[in-house]
């Protein structure tokens, strides 16, 4: 409660009920007030003072009549809320003195950045502090582009509002005639928002391609700026050359080893299988699911089930042993795209040396997954069935029980397909 405004105790909200039925209180009837609410004189009095100092009763020559709550407030509340209200206005005027004079400052940021150009032609290194100041500066350079704008984005899905924010202005730089090339993840392509703004990208004249690991995040605009996130937040803003010339290498030899977006039901499938070939190599490695998820821009839920159809289709019983198998198999990618770069000619790799190796059906003619007891291939809803990581080893219930009696036989050595001998 404010200093100088007395709180209405239930005392006073009694006596405040018994002055509006009675019509009023007086001093002559204070004592019948005292009788008929159940509260002493002295209670009365105390009640009064407070109704009084609430602007709830007001007096009314020898005795108080009660006032209704809204008029109450509008007395008692009318000046401490005007001296609010100014108290407002200041800080609001305030804070907006303090935006102008920081958007004020950061107009100068271009007038910086050429005086520093000029003063060491050689290139520079600044570090911008804030992301209003890289949103304000990636804007005016966007905007005077010449050439082309290299984009490098890590993550498997984008926030909506940074795509609504980014649409416009790339669709304005792709009219104007400006090159861009975007690298995302792979996992960008199985989320709607992110997939229906890339589609728009290509349709505008955009080249994009994605990849499955984590990429370094970055922008290169006309080969001659560089924008790198800062771990103490804001952004480094790249003009040394040799820098530059090193982000460019790292950017190209990307884009070169990147697989074209593109929509349709094969497309998603060649990539699903891109991406469970990328979880076979770094299960070989012995990563944890968490940061196998982290490293392909998916969720954890997505990995687990990728491992989970893994381990069925390899007839593994662990993950590492999943991947073991797969580099056994030549299914699981080795080379990186330094490696893959330096094995191809001059020229970009075709399409089909980056096609991805296609991984066993489960139930197909040559599926590793097979019944120990008839040698049948495993039906899907089998193999389907992990418990404690392993895969079902029967066909059915029926075939379970017969090698289990099989095996309980004195001398009984099976010759089965499922057998070790």
């Amino acid at each position: 409660m404010d200093a100088g405004v007395p709180e209405v105790d239930n005392a006073a909200i009694v006596l405040y009920r018994w002055i509006l039925v009675q019509g009023g209180l007086s001093s002559s009837t204070v004592a019948r007030a005292a009788a008929e609410t159940g509260l002493t004189e002295e209670e009365c009095r105390a009640a009064v003072a407070t109704l009084t100092g609430t602007c709830l009763v007001q007096a009314d020559g020898e005795g108080w009549q009660a006032v209704s709550p809204q008029a109450a407030g509008a007395r008692l509340l009318s000046e401490p809320e005007a001296a609010l209200r100014a108290q407002e206005e200041m800080l609001r005027a305030r804070r907006d003195e303090l935006q102008r004079r920081r958007d004020a400052l950061t107009g100068l940021i271009p007038v910086y950045l050429q005086a520093r150009q000029h003063s060491f032609p050689q290139g520079t290194i600044d570090h911008l502090p804030d992301q209003f100041a890289v949103r304000a500066l990636l804007t005016d350079v966007i905007d005077s582009c010449r050439a082309e704008v290299l984009v490098s984005k890590h993550g498997g899905s984008f926030p909506q509002a940074a795509l609504r924010e980014a649409l416009p202005r790339d669709l304005a730089l792709l009219e104007r005639g400006i090159r861009m090339c975007s690298l995302y993840q792979h996992a960008t392509r199985f989320d709607p928002a992110t997939r229906a703004h890339a589609e728009r990208l290509v349709a505008a004249g955009a080249e994009i391609r994605t990849l499955p690991e984590a990429l370094p995040q970055m922008i290169i605009v006309d080969r001659e700026l560089g924008f790198l996130p800062s771990r103490s937040g804001g952004a480094l803003l790249i003009r040394e050359p040799d820098l530059l010339g090193y982000l460019l290498d790292v950017f190209h030899r990307d884009w070169e080893y990147a697989t074209p977006f593109a929509t349709g039901p094969q497309a998603a499938h060649d990539i699903s299988e891109t991406v469970k070939e990328s979880i076979l190599t770094l299960l070989a490695k012995g990563l944890k699911d968490d940061s196998i998820a982290r490293r392909l821009g998916i969720s954890l839920r997505t990995c687990r089930r990728h491992v989970a159809e893994l381990l069925i289709a390899l007839g593994a019983n662990s993950r590492f042993q999943a991947g073991v198998i797969a580099q056994q198999q030549g299914l699981a990618g080795t080379r990186g795209p330094i490696q893959e770069q330096a094995a191809s000619a001059p020229s970009a790799p075709s399409t089909s040396a980056r096609r991805p190796t296609r991984l066993p059906d489960p139930t197909g003619p040559d599926s590793p997954l097979r019944c120990v007891g008839c040698g049948a291939p495993l039906p899907v809803a089998v193999g389907r069935r992990l418990k404690q990581g392993r895969p079902a080893r029967h066909c059915s219930a029926s075939c379970r029980a017969r090698a289990y009696r099989a095996r309980r036989k004195p001398g009984a050595g099976g010759n089965g397909p499922g057998t070790g001998t």
